[in-house]
């Protein structure tokens, strides 16, 4: 790789790294450790493509289409099936700012992880149908329909009151 595309290459990690963790936390449902591994993955990927980025018409999304499938190959394997603990003994006492983020990320972690992934791109990412789908490797119906059912889940995990209070903030 050339100076210059190295270059280009450590703008674009810095410049989008934090997104890229901000997603993975949501997809991993607040796993930070993960949501690190994810995000150092997915650009260990993309630099090994990044000489080729001329191929690529758009970093950010390509970006994201290799973090959603690093999560999803990540949930794939048997090692996976570990899960954190909910509280440590020694945890802080959350501030009532923090339980709606701390509610809507527990209700995340029990949906499916293509549906959990489906809700980060769609309204996290506020990326389109069709960009989902991309990223997905799936077709538009299928985001559309995966989307309305998770969203469904949702609600009924967190009851008509809670989703309200959601999606007001």
């Amino acid at each position: 790789m050339g100076r210059r595309d190295e270059d280009s290459y450590r703008q674009f990690a810095v410049s989008r790294s934090a997104a890229l963790y901000r997603s993975a936390c949501l997809m991993t449902s607040g796993d930070t450790h993960l949501a690190e591994d994810l995000v150092q993955e997915t650009l260990s990927r993309m630099y090994t493509v990044w000489h080729r980025k001329k191929c690529i018409d758009n970093p950010d999304a390509y970006a994201k289409t290799v973090l959603v499938r690093a999560y999803l190959t990540h949930r794939r394997r048997r090692s996976s099936g570990e899960q954190p603990a909910l509280r440590l003994p020694e945890q802080a006492v959350e501030m009532a700012d923090s339980s709606l983020r701390v509610t809507l990320l527990q209700a995340l972690g029990q949906l499916p992880p293509k549906d959990r992934a489906v809700l980060v791109l769609r309204f996290w990412e506020d990326l389109s149908i069709e960009q989902t789908a991309e990223a997905m490797r799936t077709s538009s119906s299928a985001v559309r329909s995966r989307s309305s059912r998770a969203l469904a889940k949702l609600r009924t995990m967190l009851g008509s009151s809670g989703f309200a209070e959601l999606t007001r903030a």
